[in-house]
């Protein structure tokens, strides 16, 4: 995604495109593994020092307020970042915490009556398990 085109997502969304928040986006939309907040300030903090720690953290809260970047919950581990812009699943490792995309297909909804006078707004699958780096080190482990 080109500097203009961040700029118009942004301004889209309603959010001012300052340069701290284009950094921010930039940055999300350059990388895609998945990084988390301290991560992402410190790659933007090399670029740009004004850059506070408060800054980054509240714009990383206003994408995904706007809808621009999805914050993906890792358990017992530091939330991750992802401007993807396409839809997609994630495949979380239960060892080293590597977040990766899962091609998208579709979840089915549950029966009206089971979300009782609940509002569905999406859903979307977390697959937890080992990564490929990580399996076959268990499989080496369970055979000595």
């Amino acid at each position: 995604m080109d500097a203009e085109a961040i700029k118009r997502s942004l301004e889209g969304s309603g959010l001012r495109c300052t340069p701290q928040r284009y950094a921010v986006m930039a940055f999300l939309m350059e990388h895609n593994r998945h990084p988390t907040a301290a991560e992402i300030f410190e790659a933007v903090n090399r670029v740009d020092p004004r850059s506070s720690r408060a800054t980054t953290y509240n714009n990383l809260r206003d994408l995904v307020q706007a809808g621009l970047v999805r914050e993906v919950a890792v358990e017992g581990r530091a939330a991750r970042f992802d401007a993807k812009g396409m839809r997609h699943h994630h495949f979380i490792c239960d060892r080293c915490g590597n977040v990766e995309d899962i091609e998208w297909y579709d979840v089915p909804r549950p029966a009206s009556g089971s979300l009782d006078k609940r509002i569905l707004r999406e859903c979307e699958l977390i697959f937890r398990g080992l990564c490929a780096k990580c399996a076959p080190r268990r499989a080496s482990r369970q055979l000595s």
